[in-house]
């Protein structure tokens, strides 16, 4: 028996303990900046596994580490979840880890956690295999990805020093192997005005009025932009809008728009922003641009503050790590994966986007269902997944 048939063959065998583990995932509600009971029971789960170390850093991810070689790879899931929104809008519990039909159900089944239960059990894998070689694997859960995509993977890179090689973000990518996505960015305008009463609104100076025009105008941007072959279109959008008036029969004296911005190849920050400002109603009215912060307090207690731009990346189709992964989804496949690109933004935002390190996906389940209502995923998803990601690093 080769090591693609051994590696399938304990992955499978490991399956009814990856499922109970995935189903005690599911049953640890994490949303962000609050994953402490979760990081709790990861970290019991890699001991018992075998991993020869584990840590938690200072913003509350935790780490396992599977070896001491010299080549350094990390592997990432979140483990944070967005919330449930209208509990009535669920057809089940969304925290009971409901398994039915070989399938897994709720918050967090498919954006992402669950992920965690594979790699986990590719480091046991790993070790009952004897698949160590001159690498380090680091198996990472991070924290508060929902709120700031790549602020955990900065925090763990730039502060605790743990900088890797590769990286393999395990979002699902439906078992495909995923080389890039857009990258986001969030702003705000802000229109000022003069508040009157509202009998006599000619006496005021109306700044919802005025961000009327500069709403029509994005719109209208929103078709200018432009399109990559591969990674997509950027697009602009106009996502909440909100007003200061002294009541409802006062005219209001100042309105601000939130504007998500999705960035294809050649946009950044400093253009995106620029696009803004030169529109003719912007200029106009004199209205205020800015890119939004991020500012939160960790599960552990640290303050955390980050600017929210996210970088677009593509690593090249023919980077060694894209073709490693290619090879590593034959060995959990059986055939050759898809390679393809996220729809949507990870931590890749901070490893290739802001740092340049080498970065694929692969992860189980379909991001179509991500934030949905219940979510679910396939048991045989997060067995290939694990497989997978014990190949790995023996294609590196």
């Amino acid at each position: 028996m080769n090591n693609a048939e051994l590696i399938r063959k304990a992955a499978q065998g490991y399956k009814q303990d990856i499922v109970a583990f995935a189903r005690n995932i599911i049953r640890t509600p994490s949303f962000s900046c609050q994953e402490g009971k979760l990081v709790e029971l990861i970290k019991k789960e890699m001991i018992k596994v075998g991993f020869d170390k584990v840590m938690i850093d200072r913003i509350g991810n935790i780490i396992g580490f599977i070896g001491h070689g010299k080549k350094k790879i990390m592997m990432d899931a979140h483990i944070d979840t967005v919330g449930i929104g209208d509990p009535k809008a669920w057809k089940i519990d969304p925290f009971a880890g409901i398994y039915k039909n070989d399938t897994i159900y709720g918050r967090g089944a498919t954006d992402q956690k669950l992920s965690m239960a594979s790699m986990v059990y590719a480091g046991k894998i790993i070790k009952d295999l004897k698949l160590e070689g001159d690498y380090t694997l680091m198996v990472v859960g991070s924290v508060m990805e929902e709120d700031c995509d790549g602020l955990p993977l900065l925090h763990l890179i730039n502060i605790e020093k743990l900088r890797p090689d590769f990286v393999v973000i395990t979002e699902p990518t439906d078992l495909k192997v995923y080389r890039g996505h857009r990258g986001r960015m969030e702003m705000k305008v802000v229109t000022k005005g003069r508040s009157c009463h509202a009998s006599a609104p000619e006496r005021g100076d109306n700044a919802v009025v005025k961000m009327c025009d500069i709403v029509k105008e994005i719109t209208a941007l929103n078709k200018k932009l432009k399109v990559d072959k591969f990674i997509g279109k950027g697009t602009v959008a106009v996502t909440c809008i909100e007003c200061k008036t002294p009541s409802l029969n006062a005219v209001p004296d100042e309105c601000t728009i939130y504007l998500d911005r999705r960035l294809t190849i050649g946009e950044t920050l400093k253009s995106s922003v620029a696009e803004i400002q030169r529109l003719p109603s912007v200029k106009k009215f004199k209205a205020k641009v800015e890119v939004l912060q991020y500012d939160a307090v960790a599960w552990t207690g640290a303050k955390v503050s980050q600017e929210k731009y996210f970088p677009t990346w593509v690593l090249s189709a023919e980077h060694k790590l894209v073709k490693a992964g290619v090879e590593a989804g034959k060995v959990a496949l059986g055939k050759t994966p898809v390679v393809d690109k996220w729809v949507f933004s990870t931590n890749g935002v901070a490893t290739a986007g802001r740092l340049n390190i080498p970065t694929i996906g692969f992860g189980p389940g379909n991001e179509v269902y991500a934030h949905t209502v219940n979510e679910f995923m396939p048991a045989e998803d997060l067995v290939k997944a694990a497989a997978f990601y014990a190949a790995l690093p023996g294609f590196l």
